[in-house]
């Protein structure tokens, strides 16, 4: 909601007027988008509800703790204490925001995604420390509201997941919308007693350090499974090293019963994955057969423009010594994306040089999360570039964009 209504104000202040729509006065209320944002969450939590119902499914609002593999304990918000009973129990927590050694999240100067998502003021100031997924769109959110935002990151490239060639295409649009990149950076010292932050910092190989002053700082280092209260230790349920828990091809954790799914288990922390998850889990449950392909989980940054991608990246097509072939087709020749003037991007096909078949697509545009499906559905069916290339898709849009990008993987595109 709120990287929409950023976006809706960034627009008006630099779209507009080339368009012939001018404004004698612009200016943000903050209020009027938090509580535009906070309906939003509002309705589809109470949607979630309704289903619940709709399903006689009963929700029982509480902190649950495993007391044995068919019983858990619920803590319930109105005060009271129950024990729910069930024959088979899964854990679907989530994840939680991952803390940093000396950073104490206070939610007002130093904040997680949670607190970034309800500022009452626009920092002048904002450091975001890690340049993954959270913390470039947040960072976006405050950069096209008005925030000097500074991203500090300790490796060497944003987003690492991302394809390499894509990622720098994208680093560079976030630099042009007046985003700073700091990376090779650790932070060693953070000092929140007076008006603001000071952040001191230095190269992660070890160097000389500087100050970094902010009026906000955001920690998006990433996240950590939620495990904690639930019992887990004392039931003998295993977990890996990192502290997700450990579960089969079925989802059943190390005890007969308990099932596990989401973030709490190995594979990329998105909520698309939980759900496949969820529906697979219970498919299991139920006798039936399940099954989730994570090398079609497809992965979307919501900034503008948006980056999505599916399946392999270049660097882990060479790894792995495949032999391929890559089509590439820019949004500038595209002519939906000219006459809406928002032409930045590209779309990239990698796919298996003999037989064809597609190993990864990487889009960056407007709309990208969209505009993936198609791959992931090709990806799903063991599609070739050619199957997409000689697709009809309809004209003019954006989606023609990746069948030309097809055609160039294959043969050759049209228009380019």
């Amino acid at each position: 909601a709120l990287l929409h209504s950023s976006h809706m104000y960034h627009e008006a202040k630099h779209a507009f007027p080339a368009h012939g729509v001018k404004f004698a006065q612009l200016e943000v209320d903050l209020a009027a988008m938090m509580a535009q944002k906070d309906k939003a969450v509002a309705n589809l939590t109470k949607g979630i509800e309704g289903l619940f119902k709709k399903n006689k499914v009963t929700y029982v609002k509480g902190a649950g703790k495993l007391i044995s593999s068919s019983e858990v304990a619920v803590d319930g918000l109105d005060g009271s204490s129950t024990v729910v009973k069930g024959k088979n129990i899964i854990i679907a927590t989530g994840s939680d925001v991952k803390s940093l050694p000396g950073i104490v999240i206070d939610e007002k100067k130093i904040v997680s995604s949670t607190g970034a998502l309800a500022l009452t003021e626009i920092p002048k100031k904002l450091v975001v420390i890690g340049a993954g997924y959270i913390g470039l769109e947040m960072g976006s959110v405050w950069a096209r509201l008005g925030s000097e935002v500074t991203v500090v990151e300790f490796a060497p490239e944003i987003v690492p997941t991302m394809d390499g060639e894509v990622r720098k295409m994208f680093q560079r649009s976030l630099e042009k919308q007046k985003m700073k990149f700091m990376l090779k950076t650790k932070v060693v010292g953070v000092d929140a007693s007076g008006p603001g932050v000071k952040l001191t910092v230095e190269p992660s190989a070890g160097g000389e350090q500087s100050v970094l002053e902010a009026d906000v700082v955001l920690v998006s280092a990433g996240r950590s499974p939620y495990t904690k209260g639930l019992g887990i230790e004392d039931l003998g349920i295993k977990t890996d090293k990192i502290g997700r828990i450990e579960v089969n091809e079925r989802f059943a954790t190390s005890v007969p019963g308990v099932y596990a799914i989401g973030d709490v288990i190995p594979g990329p922390m998105l909520a698309h994955k939980a759900e496949e998850d969820g529906v697979a889990c219970v498919e299991f449950i139920a006798g039936k057969t399940g099954h989730v392909d994570y090398d079609t989980v497809p992965g979307v940054v919501y900034t503008n423009p948006e980056v999505a991608s599916v399946g392999k990246t270049e660097e882990q097509v060479k790894a792995a010594g495949i032999e391929y072939r890559v089509g590439k087709f820019p949004f500038l020749a595209n002519s939906r994306a000219k006459a809406i003037d928002s032409a930045e991007g590209v779309v990239k096909i990698l796919a298996d040089k003999e037989s064809d078949k597609i190993l990864g697509v990487h889009i960056m545009a407007p709309n990208a999360g969209e505009l993936i499906h198609e791959a992931v559905l090709a990806l799903q069916y063991g599609a070739s570039s050619e199957d997409i290339a000689r697709t009809c898709h309809a004209h003019p849009t954006l989606s023609e964009a990746v069948k030309e990008a097809a055609m160039a993987t294959y043969d050759k595109p049209i228009h380019i």
